[in-house]
């Protein structure tokens, strides 16, 4: 009951956020998730004996969700001319200055140590692990995603919204189909060490089910054939189990069970996201360059 109640608290704040505000407010919705989770992040490292600078690492996970976020931006001209993306993706450069700066800082502890790697490589991989999905996810529903609509898209909102609502009802959908197909059918662990509940069944029913939302949501909002639909809908679905895994693997190397208590039954903002981060990346290159 308090996982029911938990999601019927945030479903609307994120759905609402999505549908009735500019796209100014995912962006800073996906902000706001990304310090929690980063935060979480933090908590897991630290368990693992690993030392994050928490002020640096939150600066460049917020500075390459931004970057995500403001790629592919149209200047006035280049809209008059046609030419919608033409913002170039500065993610890059954020992430070679995030490599100097934390070189920097690891150099100024001033004594070598067994876990300067791992402190140092742990500090830039939350900003492409945390930071670069959710910007990405922020540009989706932006002009990025606007430009992807078919033209005679049959509802008022043909736009970035309906490209980020078909990533969330996939998901969804394949989150869902895991879970009971997993406990209808399930016999065979899909990886016992790391999470125990998964079975291959449910893994496959989670696949099926997210192909098929995606071959249906998509066909009324993208262009695209229902082949590469399909296609993303099984990649996506598949890549939100690998993603929900890794972070399964994060925490039981670090010895604890949800990466915080901030939402009551679902555990941690970076539980509730796992499966979003492998998938978005993804998806953001389909709305980009495919769709």
């Amino acid at each position: 009951m308090t996982r029911v109640l938990s999601a019927l608290v945030l479903l609307p704040v994120v759905i609402g956020t999505i549908f009735f505000l500019p796209p100014w407010g995912t962006f800073v919705l996906a902000s706001v998730a990304a310090l929690l989770a980063f935060r979480e992040y933090c908590t897991i490292a630290q368990a693992l004996e690993v030392s994050v600078p928490r002020v640096l690492g939150a600066v460049a996970v917020l500075l390459v969700c931004f970057a995500m976020w403001m790629a592919d931006r149209p200047s006035d001209m280049a809209s008059m001319q046609g030419d919608p993306l033409v913002f170039p993706n500065l993610v890059y450069l954020v992430l070679m200055a995030g490599l100097i700066v934390v070189g920097a800082v690891s150099i100024g502890r001033g004594r070598p140590a067994p876990g300067v790697l791992a402190d140092a490589a742990a500090t830039l991989f939350a900003a492409i692990y945390i930071g670069l999905p959710l910007g990405a996810l922020a540009a989706v529903r932006g002009i990025l995603g606007a430009f992807a609509v078919r033209s005679d898209f049959p509802w008022p909102f043909g736009d970035g919204r309906a490209v980020l609502m078909v990533l969330l009802a996939v998901i969804v959908v394949s989150d869902s189909a895991q879970y009971y197909t997993g406990r209808a059918f399930g016999r065979r662990p899909l990886s016992p060490a790391i999470s125990p509940k998964k079975t291959v069944e449910g893994a496959i029913g989670g696949a099926v089910s997210g192909t098929l939302a995606m071959a249906l949501a998509g066909h009324y909002v993208f262009r695209s054939p229902m082949w590469m639909l399909a296609l993303l809908g099984a990649t996506i679905s598949l890549l939100g189990i690998v993603g929900d895994l890794f972070e399964s693997l994060l925490k039981r190397s670090a010895g604890v069970k949800d990466s915080s208590h901030l939402i009551p039954g679902h555990g941690g903002v970076l539980d509730r996201i796992d499966s979003w981060l492998f998938a978005a990346p993804v998806y953001y290159f389909f709305v980009r360059f495919l769709a």
